[in-house]
């Protein structure tokens, strides 16, 4: 993983970067602060200006600039003035060079603060050698201190500062990215212990880094398992329920067949036994593919195909079993209507809708289908002229094993339209029955269209 494409990445970088920020100006403002505040040594001008006179009695000019040197060393710009001349230069600010003279010509000593955090002084000395000479010196601080002092209280106070803020941000960062990690590893203990139900929910504030969608990940993985173990547990006890009357009925049979007097007898008992099988084969096969449905289609092959050939295919299909009753199936589109999606489960979805048309219609009846698109939907509906359904039990038509008050004209399991539906939803559809205005029951079915072919 490119970690210059992780959120977490930035927002790490972002506040070791605002704490980098935060230690160097405060670092400076408080070292400021504490030397200008915290020592006591203010600087002693008169001394100074003694010491100062005294190396140039001694020495001369040489010595006084060798001294000059030295303070500047320490953070003092510092020569002596004589008659008015610098007997070594230094460099002064332009304002300072102009106020000089009426400094010099002054009687007395002087200390001026001319800017925040800069001093001028000017300190009259009288030589041993009856000479009255004056100091002339700057220093940006009323504190003497040798700029190593400065330096090593600043690298201090920054690296405490550095220190506690990057001990403070860590702390910060390692909670927000722990707390959501921990909720997880609670949420995984629980989830291996069985309790399904678990979920993380939303952690770490409006955090939308890696965590928070692994979060969000773990939360859709334990709903989907949730799910698939509450169907699967829902399909055992259905199964378990309907496979009962059957499997009561084939028990039945083989002992009648058992007790027979006759081979010709007991060959009646095997049929309907044979009958009973197919009928238990035919509702477990219908029960594992609606299991298959309801847990997901992975990978399911999806390809561009034409629902009005495909109604015209599996009406093709259910032209004998229409044609026993005298069943008319009728076609109507506009054209053709591309989706994308599995043939193979669309076609069985149609089966179901018309082979449950044309169980519930009386004989000589028609079964109808519609085919029609719009801008964005491909719509069918399968019509049939039967009974219809109470319109208390249309809400319950898609729920497996569902048989409403009308199930005894017809066999089945309750399955087919279970079927249909999550054929439908696979397929991002939606599906749903009515009663017809001219009697009967209408099965609407709404597919996306598929995007055009470029």
């Amino acid at each position: 993983m490119n970690p210059f494409k992780s959120s977490l990445y930035w927002r790490l970088l972002i506040w070791f970067c605002v704490a980098n920020v935060l230690v160097l100006f405060l670092g400076g403002f408080l070292t400021r602060g504490f030397i200008e505040y915290s020592t006591a040594r203010d600087i002693n001008w008169s001394a100074i200006a003694q010491e100062a006179d005294q190396v140039y009695e001694n020495g001369g000019a040489q010595a006084l600039a060798d001294w000059s040197r030295q303070q500047q060393h320490d953070g003092i710009q510092a020569t002596l003035y004589q008659h008015g001349e610098a007997l070594y230069p230094i460099r002064l600010h332009e304002l300072i060079e102009r106020r000089l003279p009426n400094l010099l010509a002054a009687d007395g000593d002087t200390v001026l603060q001319p800017w925040p955090g800069v001093y001028v002084a000017v300190e009259q000395v009288v030589g041993n050698d009856g000479q009255t000479r004056q100091l002339v010196a700057m220093s940006r601080t009323h504190t003497r201190l040798r700029p190593q002092t400065r330096q090593t209280i600043l690298l201090s106070v920054q690296l405490v500062l550095s220190l506690l803020c990057i001990g403070l941000l860590g702390w910060w960062v390692a909670r927000s990215v722990a707390k959501p990690v921990e909720a997880l590893r609670d949420a995984t203990h629980r989830m291996a212990a069985g309790e399904l139900s678990t979920r993380v929910g939303r952690q770490g504030g409006l955090a939308h880094d890696e965590i928070a969608q692994l979060a969000y990940d773990f939360d859709a993985m334990a709903e989907r398992i949730e799910a698939l173990v509450a169907h699967g547990r829902s399909v055992l006890q259905d199964l378990s329920h309907e496979l009962r009357s059957p499997l009561a009925r084939l028990h039945l049979i083989l002992d009648l067949a058992r007790r027979s007097n006759s081979p010709d007898e007991a060959a009646g008992y095997f049929t309907q036994a044979e009958q009973e099988i197919d009928r238990l084969d035919r509702m477990t096969g219908e029960m594992l593919t609606l299991s298959r449905l309801e847990s997901g289609i992975p990978g399911m092959s999806r390809e561009h195909l034409d629902l009005v050939d495909l109604a015209h295919g599996c009406m093709a299909q259910a032209e004998l079993e229409a044609g026993a009753r005298n069943i008319r199936l009728q076609l109507a589109s506009s054209g053709p209507v591309a989706v994308l999606g599995s043939p193979l489960l669309l076609e069985r979805a149609l089966d179901n809708l018309i082979a449950n048309a044309i169980k519930f219609s009386p004989e000589g009846a028609t079964v109808e289908l519609d085919v029609t698109a719009d801008t964005e939907l491909a719509k069918i509906s399968v019509s049939d002229h039967g009974p219809g359904v109470p319109e208390g039990e249309l809400e319950f038509l898609f729920r497996p094993f569902f048989r409403g008050s009308n199930a005894a004209r017809a066999d089945g399991h309750g399955m087919g339209l279970a079927i249909v539906q999550r054929v439908v939803q696979v397929h991002g559809g939606d599906i749903r029955a009515i009663n017809a205005s001219g009697g009967g029951l209408q099965v609407q079915l709404q597919l996306p269209l598929a995007p055009a072919i470029t």
